[in-house]
């Protein structure tokens, strides 16, 4: 049962709004005491000439419905306290029937590419890419739960200039046997080590243009080792997105555009929109804006080129709904541009793309930079994360079977919960040692209340137990837990509508803080009339955390 709609519903019998804004309007009291559900009468002021709080005395006792308890008029709000018992009951019959689809729904249909990760080929990957690849991996399982058809596209950072700068980094300082031993970290050094010595020494720059140049025009040894060199880097890539449990459908990055920006500049051309400035060839984006370059005065393209032959390839051949680019915030005005020239080509759909920006990890309170070489790994992060995990569980549960894959699970889990359970947009500094604790709002700490859930089901398999068919159940602390659980599929029509994973992630930290009240307070294995019901509230709060991690790409161990 939904029962914002069921407020809505009768508040339709008492009040002239349209049933949107009615939506809209509906609260959460900030004290669960005052009730479940609040609405604000200020909004009929104006329309019945009466202050706000004689309106809400007027309406609260016409309001009748036995799904709530009482219904209440508080100052110039109508306060709603759902009946309890109804709650428990409606919601726990729900959950245990529906299992893992609890929350499925249709929000919307079709494709929705989603761009996300895209490292540079030939560099490590860092903390500074892991935002985009659990943001986006976690959009995918969240709107693919509302109806949609998330396909995961792994844009390759994989051209432009940089790669021109390594290929000469490579000819003055690398060999090819140091690659083959370790090809990222050498390239990497070798990348770095240009942007030191070209502080020194500015022609290097020039240098590097001229080898990318020499690519664009396919030169034999220039794209020879930027074949080498995006091979050695994938195969490292993969490495570290199966640790995550992260995979893609199209790994097609800025590369497999270059052969078809042509067609992109001719159209701007041929529509009035493309012209020079300064020898480069811009699009004019209007008063006090700055123009959108498209080729510069060396004649090569740049990023935005790409894209815009990227955004027209995507909606010929997957005719997308949406498009989401899950891209830092510091990209912002580019995907402005982007949807301008878009719009100014025609492209109406342009209005579906979606820029989907989040802040920054820090360390120290410092930004991570890989040009300065000033940078943390993923893959040592994960490591240290697993090892950090696995001696934890050494020393609650030492006997415990499975030990390596669950540490694996916890830690791996523990960095990607961290991440998200920060709004998208917020910066957060990152310290691994409060990521994987067991305790506080933490992935492990919710991977543990699941773990106890499940510790409590086993018991009860031991217990003979007589079927509940009414679920009743009448203390606070159930009722706590199973609000909890009826907002689940509200909370993931947020998520999908928000674009935040966020909201999934503390909704999980708040039912877990609930259950662990619950299992504090409540002797569940007490052998009387409602022990059939207490134990459907643990398997209904297991299988709703189970669901939760598993839309923020975490895995939900039952023993820890």
């Amino acid at each position: 049962m939904n029962f914002k709609e069921e407020v809505i519903a009768l508040l339709q019998t008492r009040v002239d709004l349209p049933v949107a804004q009615l939506r809209d309007l509906i609260e959460r009291p900030k004290n669960a005491k005052m009730g479940d559900y609040a609405f604000p009468t200020f909004v009929l002021a104006k329309q019945l000439h009466k202050s706000p709080v004689l309106i809400a005395k007027e309406i609260a006792p016409k309001l009748v419905n036995p799904v709530f308890a009482n219904i209440t008029a508080v100052g110039p709000y109508v306060n709603f306290a759902i009946n309890h018992a109804v709650l428990t009951a409606d919601t726990l019959k729900q959950v245990l029937q529906l299992q893992a689809h609890y929350g499925d729904q249709t929000l919307g249909h079709g494709n929705i590419p989603i761009d996300m990760s895209s490292p540079n080929i030939a560099k490590p990957m860092s903390m500074g890419h892991l935002r985009s690849t659990v943001i986006g991996n976690s959009l995918a399982k969240v709107l693919a739960k509302v109806g949609y058809h998330p396909i995961k596209i792994n844009y390759l950072g994989d051209y432009g200039t940089q790669f021109g700068k390594l290929i000469a980094a490579y000819k003055h300082w690398g060999n090819e046997a140091d690659v083959k031993q370790d090809p990222i970290m050498n390239l990497f050094h070798y990348y770095v080590k240009f942007h030191q010595e070209a502080e020194k020494h500015p022609e290097l720059e020039d240098e590097g243009r001229l080898w990318f140049k020499k690519l664009e025009q396919g030169d034999a040894e220039a794209t020879r080792l930027w074949t080498w060199f995006r091979a050695v880097s994938l195969e490292d890539f993969k490495r570290i997105y199966h640790e995550l449990d992260v995979d893609f459908d199209s790994y097609n990055g800025e590369a497999f555009f270059n052969d078809k920006m042509a067609s992109v500049i001719t159209e701007l051309k041929d529509k009035g929109l493309l012209h020079e400035s300064q020898g480069a060839q811009v699009v004019e984006m209007g008063p006090d804006q700055n123009p959108a370059l498209i080729v510069k005065s060396d004649g090569t393209s740049i990023y935005l080129t790409r894209d815009l032959a990227a955004a027209e390839w995507r909606m010929q051949h997957y005719d997308f709904v949406k498009m989401l680019y899950v891209v830092g915030n510091e990209q912002g005005e580019h995907f402005v541009q982007l949807k301008a020239v878009l719009k100014k080509m025609g492209y109406d759909w342009s209005d579906d793309i979606h820029h989907i920006p989040f802040g920054l990890i820090t360390q120290g309170g410092k930004k991570l930079s890989t040009r300065k070489g000033n940078v943390v790994f993923l893959d040592q992060v994960l490591h240290d994360a697993v090892d950090l995990a696995l001696n934890q569980i050494e020393h609650k549960n030492p006997d415990l079977a499975g030990k390596a894959q669950i540490a694996h699970d916890v830690g791996v889990g523990a960095v990607i919960f961290h991440d998200l359970k920060n709004d998208r947009l917020d910066n957060f500094d990152f310290d691994l040692k409060e990521v994987v604790r067991f305790e506080g709002d933490t992935g492990p700490y919710v991977q543990y209340t699941n773990a106890r859930a499940q510790s409590v089901l086993r018991k009860a398999e031991q217990l003979t137990i007589a079927s509940a068919t009414d679920y009743q159940l009448t203390d606070e602390w159930s009722f706590q837990v199973a609000k909890d659980l009826a907002d689940f599929p509200q909370v993931i029509a947020r998520a999908s509508e928000k674009f935040e994973p966020s909201i999934v992630a503390k909704f999980a930290l708040n039912l877990a803080k609930k259950f662990n009240k619950y299992y504090a307070n409540v002797k569940i294995l007490t052998d009387d009339a409602e022990l059939p019901a207490r134990l459907a509230l643990v398997k209904a709060s297991s299988l709703v955390l189970t669901e939760a991690l598993r839309l923020l790409g975490v895995k939900a161990p039952k023993e820890m």
